[in-house]
């Protein structure tokens, strides 16, 4: 059953790579690299493998935007690839902004590939996993590879992991990102705390599970210059997230998919 199961998953992730050769085009070389997903396998590739378990139970962690602040830097991006290993000749980002006409809240027309910011008549929406309350991606997983542990945050299993990739199609934030080639960090990049993910998996933000379960803010909310990214328990009455979520007009994206997302906008 064991080479069973291997044959099948190099066989979806072969058929992947083919597909993606059509849609994403040539790969980008030259790159000297320090890690590789043989060389950095910490706890076995598994998301639960490389962080502290669940601090308690009770804990309903959380993020929220300021978005009258937020000016469009990216900074949060670049943060967030760094501290996850995200590879740099993928084009992979967990976090893309938005930027979207003032006066306007639609997502139909917004550009994630501008090149100045912050302009005048510009807002911005960073947009990543929100960290749903009920996960439309873990209720597709045919192989239980993701799941949301004790204190809301959903994880994944890369082990387990077979590049269906209906976990993809069903989030509605389009925050799942594919794993398509083999990943590279440049030499000197490589943050030891989290593994290399393997080609043929799909990964997506994890509130920095790695940060969070020691104490410490996720890279994108420590990274924010204009301090416009909260995080903390919403269980807890007397932290900064919940008394903002209180007294600020906040909004989350597609309420009406039912996912409960637990990413909030504030303005």
């Amino acid at each position: 059953m064991k080479d069973e199961s291997m044959n099948r998953r190099d066989f979806l992730i072969k058929t992947g790579m083919v597909a993606g050769a059509f849609t994403l085009g040539g790969c980008i070389g030259g790159m000297r690299v320090l890690a590789s997903v043989e060389s950095n396998r910490l706890g076995q590739g598994s998301t639960v493998g490389y962080a502290p378990p669940p601090l308690k139970t009770d804990v309903r962690f959380a993020m929220a935007l300021n978005t009258k602040v937020c000016v469009g830097c990216r900074r949060c991006v670049y943060a967030c690839v760094r501290t996850n290993n995200i590879p740099r000749s993928s084009n992979m980002e967990w976090i893309r902004v938005q930027s979207l006409k003032r006066g306007t809240i639609s997502l139909k027309n917004t550009d994630s590939l501008y090149t100045k910011a912050p302009l005048p008549d510009r807002w911005y929406l960073p947009v990543a996993c929100m960290q749903c309350e009920s996960p439309p991606c873990v209720k597709v997983c045919p192989v239980k590879a993701t799941w949301k542990d004790p204190d809301g945050i959903t994880v994944i299993d890369y082990n387990k992991c077979i590049g269906c990739r209906y976990c993809v199609v069903a989030c509605p934030y389009g925050a799942r990102r594919f794993n398509w080639k083999k990943p590279e960090v440049p030499e000197g990049e490589l943050n030891l705390e989290v593994p290399m993910r393997p080609v043929g998996v799909a990964e997506k933000c994890t509130f920095c599970i790695h940060r969070v379960r020691r104490g410490r803010p996720p890279a994108c909310v420590e990274a924010c210059p204009t301090a416009a990214r909260f995080f903390g328990d919403m269980n807890d009455p007397e932290s900064a997230i919940s008394k903002l979520i209180i007294t600020r007009r906040a909004f989350r994206l597609k309420e009406e998919q039912g996912a409960d997302p637990r990413f909030y906008y504030l303005g």
